[in-house]
């Protein structure tokens, strides 16, 4: 058994142990915490910035129109195909018009038995004058009276035969202006009216795009504003500039639409997607910061002493990887570029890229 002494020992020993392990732990969490937490960071500086929106666009034509027949019938002619370039006031399409001529041929019998009605009392009338005071005087006045009844009547019926054959040229349709066929919707043989859009007509001498903006920024654009145009399976680009803005948002999607003209002539397919990016903003000097290191969109950690210091800034507000700062800094200051995990106070260790 051991002795007391022994005892006395083995407790001193152990506590000695227990405290060299807590100093160990003791200096092992204080090396971790006051080691400097390495950052990258990026030095302020004046430089010309360009602000720029990216959107996405198709290729439309700037003169187009949907071709409907204002008369219903059977489409019973189709002398053109999709792709087909037409010339104005040319024969697109035919509707079944035999009602039409039927119409017609009974005005045009109207008017012949009313041609004779009123040759007929011209003449009666120009021998009851040529009797002179021979005939009563009321007998000579109703004869006039016939004359001009006749005569109104011819004039009526003439207007309704003017008017058949004007309704016969709307079975006939023609191309209201001179273009390509850019869409054909009908064929022959089909039922058509005044809904049924039969093709669509534009002209491709003249192109653009036609995109929608997000609500967000709609304030941000104007007509005139430049824009650097690339067309899908292009690599190159080519200059626009804004002819269009609408003044109304569309209130279920949240877009305004816009149009972009190219500055020279391009050939393209109408729909084919258009990769845009209009010039919103351009400054000569301006200083920008990174998205990442934004905290909150409000502010930026700044080294000074190699210590990590927050610095409320203002910044606009745009869909782009870098931000132009407005207030809160200074050329020379040195932005983290990362905010990720920093706090204010924290000791750091700058690497400048």
């Amino acid at each position: 058994m051991p002795k007391p002494a022994t005892k006395r020992r083995l407790w001193i020993w152990g506590a000695a142990g227990l405290l060299g392990l807590a100093l160990a732990g003791f200096v092992w969490f204080q090396f971790w915490m006051v080691r400097p937490t390495p950052v990258t960071v990026e030095i302020t500086a004046l430089a010309p910035v360009t602000r720029v929106l990216a959107v996405n666009g198709r290729i439309a034509a700037l003169h187009s129109v949907d071709v409907r027949s204002v008369v219903s019938g059977n489409l019973v002619e189709l002398p053109i195909a999709e792709g087909d370039i037409v010339e104005e006031n040319q024969i697109l399409a035919q509707v079944d018009a035999a009602a039409q001529n039927a119409t017609i041929r009974q005005a045009m019998a109207a008017l012949d038995a009313a041609l004779v009605a009123q040759q007929q009392a011209t003449e009666i009338y120009e021998r009851a004058a040529a009797l002179g005071n021979n005939i009563p005087r009321s007998e000579l006045e109703a004869n006039v009276h016939a004359v001009q009844s006749a005569a109104q009547e011819v004039a009526r019926l003439t207007a309704i035969l003017d008017q058949a054959k004007i309704v016969l040229e709307d079975y006939t349709i023609r191309a209201p202006v001179a273009g390509t066929v850019l869409e054909l919707v009908a064929e022959k043989g089909q039922i058509v009216g005044p809904t049924s859009r039969l093709l669509t007509l534009a002209d491709l001498s003249e192109i653009l795009v036609e995109a929608d903006v997000d609500e967000a920024y709609a304030t941000q654009i104007t007509v005139a504003q430049p824009a650097v145009l690339q067309l899908t399976g292009s690599t190159g680009t080519h200059r626009g500039h804004v002819s269009f803005v609408s003044n109304r948002v569309n209130e279920a999607t949240g877009g305004l639409a816009i149009k972009i003209s190219f500055d020279a002539l391009v050939a393209a397919p109408v729909g084919l997607t258009v990769t845009t990016n209009i010039i919103v903003d351009q400054r000569d000097a301006a200083l920008t910061v990174p998205r990442t290191a934004l905290v909150n969109g409000d502010a930026v950690f700044v080294v000074a002493d190699s210590v990590a210091q927050w610095q409320p800034v203002t910044v606009v507000e745009w869909p782009a990887d870098r931000l132009i700062a407005t207030a809160g800094l200074e050329e020379g200051n040195a932005v983290i570029v990362d905010a990720t995990g920093i706090s204010d106070g924290q000791p750091v260790d700058v690497d400048e890229p």
